[in-house]
């Protein structure tokens, strides 16, 4: 009896591990709108780890030479990725990402942790969990 069981347990884990070649499930090759780029990830990285340093340096975990340093090295970081990013997409992708993010800000979709752009309607972050708070309209504030 235990024999039989354990061979029920030994086919249903094979065929859960082979449905996916079975059922001739593949991976898009193709780039999603929504993902980054290359040169857009390494910018986001950039800005986010200037941010962090400076949310250090205030807080005392790092001295002001230090903070001189990382900041001078990671400003160097983001200015080359953020020139990456305009010999990739040009100037009209870059502009169109700001008022995109401006929008995300007004709507309250940004999320004030992690800078993370979330779908319109989104209450929480999907980067990092984060409860969202709508911001009120210009018409709903009058």
């Amino acid at each position: 009896m235990a024999m039989a069981g354990a061979l029920i347990l030994v086919g249903v884990v094979v065929a859960y591990i082979l449905a996916p070649l079975i059922q001739d499930r593949r991976a898009s090759l193709e780039r999603e709108d929504d993902e980054l780029t290359d040169a857009q990830a390494a910018r986001r990285v950039a800005l986010l780890a200037l941010r962090d340093v400076e949310y250090d340096y205030h807080t005392g975990k790092l001295d002001e030479k230090d903070y001189r340093e990382v900041k001078r090295q990671l400003s160097a970081e983001a200015l080359a990725a953020m020139k990456a990013l305009e010999e990739d997409g040009g100037r009209d992708a870059l502009e169109s990402e700001i008022a995109e993010m401006r929008q995300g800000l007004r709507a309250g979709d940004v999320c004030d942790v992690c800078g993370f752009r979330n779908p319109d309607g989104s209450r929480f972050c999907g980067a990092c969990g984060t409860a969202l708070e709508p911001r009120p309209t210009p018409a709903e504030s009058a």
